[in-house]
């Protein structure tokens, strides 16, 4: 009978333990979600636990903690969805470099650079360019931009730079990168 008292007062520790644990780790959220002071329920059920005698104690818990703890679980849901609703969204975007080829070494190059940066679209930023020799006295346009994802893509590009067909011979994607 002795040992089953000292288990039983073994397991008890390790239930307050638990709950102390448990305890800490919710305020620790609380305190990360920037969230204002809820009491926990399972907070109050720690201190009702602790001034209760050890024969009263219900070990299963009863229903209204748990329909109190399922309110406050909602309450919370209710509040991050609140709060993440206000974020702005990220907008994906991506930097592309590209390799853009003249028919011959005839071919004007500055021209051909204002073509190319007169294609214009939605969530399309065009950036640095400069000619790369290839060879035989052939020059490439190298010309980076910045898109949004969504919005343009490669493909467009491609189709309305090789539209200027008396200057370009073909574009090639030399670099992607997601930003």
């Amino acid at each position: 009978m002795k040992s089953l008292e000292l288990e039983n007062q073994g397991l008890h520790k390790v239930v307050e333990d638990l709950r102390a644990a448990l305890f800490k780790l919710e305020n620790r959220v609380r305190v990360l979600e920037r969230s204002p002071a809820v009491p926990c329920a399972k907070a109050v059920a720690v201190q009702s636990v602790k001034e209760e005698d050890d024969d009263e104690m219900d070990l299963f818990g009863s229903d209204e903690e748990d329909e109190e703890a399922e309110r406050l679980k909602e309450e919370r849901i209710a509040a991050y969805a609140a709060k993440k609703s206000k974020k702005p969204t990220l907008i994906a975007k991506s930097s592309i470099l590209l390799d853009v080829k003249p028919w011959d070494d005839e071919t004007d190059m500055s021209k051909l650079e204002e073509c190319v940066r007169s294609v214009v679209a939605d969530g399309l930023l065009w950036g640095q360019s400069k000619l790369v020799p290839v060879g035989y006295g052939i020059k490439k346009l190298q010309i980076g931009c910045v898109v949004e994802d969504d919005k343009v893509g490669t493909d467009l590009l491609e189709e309305e730079i090789t539209k200027f067909e008396d200057y370009v011979q073909s574009v090639d994607v030399a670099a992607f990168n997601k930003i």
